[in-house]
Formats: structure tokens, sequence, C-alpha cells
């Protein structure tokens, strides 16, 4: 089976005027004027060169905003370049993201027309009220008809959601989950809200009118939401943000991030603590009082298993005061484990 490969090429947010509340899009895509095509075809070009898979399924992505929101004649432009790469068998196929209300049968048939396969929707919330909220100027009926209309035309679907939305709790945020399993999309995309600078949000945090998630309850939250899509067969193509020169952990005057569960490695956090989850059930199923365990995965597992920074292994410790090694095994079915009790209490203390 091919890797896929994305190369992504953000466009400024030109065709919607009425942004979200949490969105500074400037600083988003780190893009303040229009792209030219010189631009977009440099962006391919480096990514092409930079690509170390022979055979891969190489797309490329348009990404950043509501691509059927901008003037018809620079979709049909950027839509050219992709479609080019596609005859010359360079490129596979083409993929954008764009909101449900943009959606209708013209737009997909176009779509068709310049090879596009996969189209992702900016979904956010399942819940009106709090896309309203969010200054969302469509409905969760715009996302079941755009999604029921992307399926039907043959095209592979995807959601983009979010947690930490303005008066979401973390049962809208479940039942946004399941109200897009529903919809059978083939990928998902989570990510934790940011409060940008020069934002409503920005203001809102300050007046007291929001309160944004820690790393530690953004982290539970999209664990919860992983396994449910995992349960699902959904593939799970992004659990943060966009990292760009403007969004960054970086302590400089450019960063433009003022709250909010932003880590450069969030995706990773949440993944190691749901290997930390799954030792940790394995051992207290154990009768006897574990001192030192072994734990033998996959090697592509082995560094999400120890954690980010050795985080599990030091949590294991200090918690259960536990010891845990690691072993690699080829055998061993990648995201599976097996774990081998090397000393248990009693040992410990007849010795």
């Amino acid at each position: 089976m091919k890797k896929q490969y994305i190369i992504p090429v953000f466009i400024p947010h030109l065709g919607y005027e009425n942004d979200c509340i949490f969105y500074n899009q400037n600083s988003i895509n780190g893009k303040r004027e229009k792209m030219t095509k010189k631009e977009v075809k440099e962006i391919i070009e480096t990514n092409l060169k930079n690509l170390k898979e022979e055979d891969a399924q190489i797309e490329i992505a348009f990404l950043g905003g509501s691509f059927t929101a901008i003037d018809n004649k620079e979709q049909e432009e950027l839509l050219q370049i992709g479609y080019e790469y596609i005859e010359k068998g360079i490129v596979d196929s083409i993929r954008i993201s764009t909101k449900p209300n943009y959606i209708n049968k013209e737009v997909l048939k176009k779509f068709k027309k310049y090879k596009v396969k996969t189209i992702e929707l900016d979904v956010q919330s399942a819940n009106d009220y709090i896309l309203k909220k969010s200054n969302k100027t469509y409905n969760f009926k715009d996302v079941k008809k755009a999604s029921k209309l992307i399926r039907w035309n043959g095209f592979k679907l995807g959601h983009q959601m979010m947690i930490g939305l303005p008066e979401s709790t973390r049962i809208d945020e479940i039942n946004t989950a399941k109200k897009l399993i529903k919809l059978r999309p083939k990928m998902i995309r989570i990510y934790p809200v940011l409060v940008v600078k020069n934002t409503k949000l920005e203001q809102d945090l300050k007046e007291g009118r929001y309160e944004a998630l820690s790393v530690i309850q953004a982290v539970e939250i999209c664990k919860q939401l992983v396994r449910m899509f995992d349960n699902k067969k959904i593939d799970i193509i992004g659990i943060d943000l966009q990292n760009t020169e403007e969004i960054s952990n970086s302590i400089e005057e450019k960063n433009e991030i003022v709250a909010g569960p932003y880590h450069p490695a969030f995706r990773q956090l949440v993944e190691t603590s749901m290997w930390y989850d799954a030792v940790l059930e394995k051992i207290k199923k154990l009768n006897v009082k574990v001192k030192q365990v072994e734990v033998i995965v996959n090697p592509n597992d082995a560094n999400q298993v120890i954690g980010y920074k050795n985080e599990n292994v030091l949590k294991l410790k200090e918690t259960y005061d536990v010891d845990m090694t690691i072993k690699q095994d080829e055998n061993i079915k990648q995201g599976k484990i097996k774990l081998k009790v090397t000393q248990t209490y009693n040992d410990f203390l007849e010795e």
C-alpha cells in the first residue's frame, strides 16, 4: 500500500468576510495577501523535492479557510495548477477544505472536472447555539446536507471539529462526535481552540466571558474523542493546529497566541497519554503488587509508550512507584502491547 503524502497550500480567507470570533485568519495561515500562481507552484515544487518516498500517493491540499468562498476565478486558477500536476502523473489528486454552506451540485461538478478527491468540511460543532456564538454562518443542517452530497457524488468526506468553543462543554463535544460518526466521514481533524491576538475571543477572554482550556483538559477530551472515532474506523488525520511562524510556542513578539492549549507536540501528548492508560489498565488487572514491568511493543510505538520527554515512565514511577522498561519486538502488531512483570513488591521485600 502506497504511503500518502499531503502537500499543504494555505489559502487566505479572502472570500469569507464574517470571520469567526476565534480566527484572525492572517495568523492562522501566516498569509496576508492573495497567493499568486508562482507562490503556489513554489510550495508544490519544494514539497516534491523534499519527498523521500519514491512511490507515494501525493495529494495537493488547499487548506486554511473556505476554498469555495473565494472568487470563482481564483478557485479555477488554483485547481488548474493542481490539475496540471495530475495530468503529468506527478500528483494523484487534490484535496480542499471548505464550509458546508458553500457546497452544492455545481461546486461538486467543478471539483470532479479538476480531479478533486477529498473534501474536508469545517464543522466545528453539531450544536447550533455554539455555532452561532462562534459567529458561524451555517448550522448543523447545512453540515448534514453537504456531507450527504459529498458522499453521494463519490468524494472522500472529511470533517473538522473543535474543542473548547465558547460555551461548549465536554458533553457537547462528545455529542458532536456522535453526530459526525452518523454522517460517515472517512477522516476527522480535531482542533483545540487557541486564543489569537486581535480576535473577538481575545476580547472575551480579557473581559472574563471566555475561559480557555488547559493542555491537560484538552488532552483528556481529545483522548475520549479519538477512542470514539477509532472504534468506528474513522481516520484521525489531525489533533492540533497547523503551526506557522506567527503561531508558535516561542516567547518572541511575533507569537500570536495569547491563551489556550497550545503545545508543539499536542498530538503526541494525546497519543502517549492513551498508551499510559493502556499500560496502567493491564497493570491494574494483575493480582500482584507490581514493582517493575517490561512493556513489549512494536518499534514504531516505542517512543509513544515512553512518552513525550519520558513522561509515561516518570509518571508511572511517581504515581504508582512502578518502574517501566520498554522492549521492542517487530513481531508485536503495531498498536498492541504485551506486559511482563519483572518484579513484584514481595520479590523486592525478600531481597
